[in-house]
């Protein structure tokens, strides 16, 4: 299978974006799925729409980059993020927030496409991941997954995990009182597993239904999923339907 970068332009120049989009027009592997002016309007659209790459530009209305990315920061595919700007100071910062790359403007095409052989290489390292951690059984779904565990591999029976929390890029994978961090995002691992079996009960978490012992209504709208072994969890709004209707609750 042919992976393609979903990504997205977010600046608050309209001929900023043009730019992007012409330096990208020899990049066939990247499909522009949206553009935003602001950075309300960016952190719906990286919910909504769940990019693999952002090109982020720092200053902009209602706020900064850095700003964007310290609210997403808890989302379960927080993107790979290259910074645009037309200001060289804020280089060491964009690297401290975890960007893969900073790239000045007015674009120079041939400094750009380093830029993407950086994101591309990053890319295929997580796809690599991702690939080795889906042994698939019936229907095409995970059965196994594999981590890396010290200097070991484990190979992980996807029936045994008990629940799952996005940590930026990585997943912490909660076994039977053990927790291991397996670089893959939790969207894409997700995907992998049987919905008969596992529900997203939150952005960053997903839950094997199996191990659901009680779901709590609280106050002010609020609600959480008590497992087997007493661990409590948050049950988004966003999430309460699909649950109820996959736990047949009322």
């Amino acid at each position: 299978m042919t992976w393609r970068l979903r990504t997205m332009l977010i600046d608050d120049e309209v001929l900023a974006r043009v730019a992007l989009r012409q330096a990208l027009a020899s990049h066939s592997d990247v499909d522009v799925v949206g553009e935003c002016g602001n950075v309300r309007e960016a952190a719906l659209a990286i919910t909504a729409l769940s990019p693999d790459l952002v090109f982020l530009d720092i200053q902009m209305p209602g706020g900064d980059g850095f700003s964007l990315l310290r609210e997403d920061r808890a989302a379960e595919s927080l993107p790979m993020v290259v910074f645009t700007t037309a200001f060289a100071e804020h280089a060491l910062e964009a690297f401290d927030a975890n960007a893969i790359d900073y790239v000045l403007k007015p674009i120079d095409q041939a400094r750009f496409d380093q830029a993407m052989d950086r994101v591309k290489k990053h890319w295929r390292g997580l796809q690599s991941d991702r690939g080795r951690s889906s042994v698939e059984g019936n229907h095409g779904y995970a059965r196994r997954i594999s981590v890396q565990a010290a200097e070991k591999s484990m190979v992980i029976p996807v029936a045994d995990i008990d629940w799952i929390r996005a940590d930026d890029n990585y997943v912490r994978i909660h076994v039977g009182g053990n927790t291991y961090l397996h670089r893959e995002t939790l969207r894409h691992l997700y995907e992998s597993l049987d919905p008969n079996h596992f529900l997203r009960i939150h952005r960053s978490i997903v839950v094997n239904m199996d191990r659901i012992r009680e779901v709590h209504t609280m106050f002010q709208g609020h609600a959480e999923v008590v497992l087997h072994d007493g661990t409590r969890l948050d049950l988004s709004r966003r999430f309460r339907q699909a649950a109820r209707l996959a736990l047949g609750l009322r």
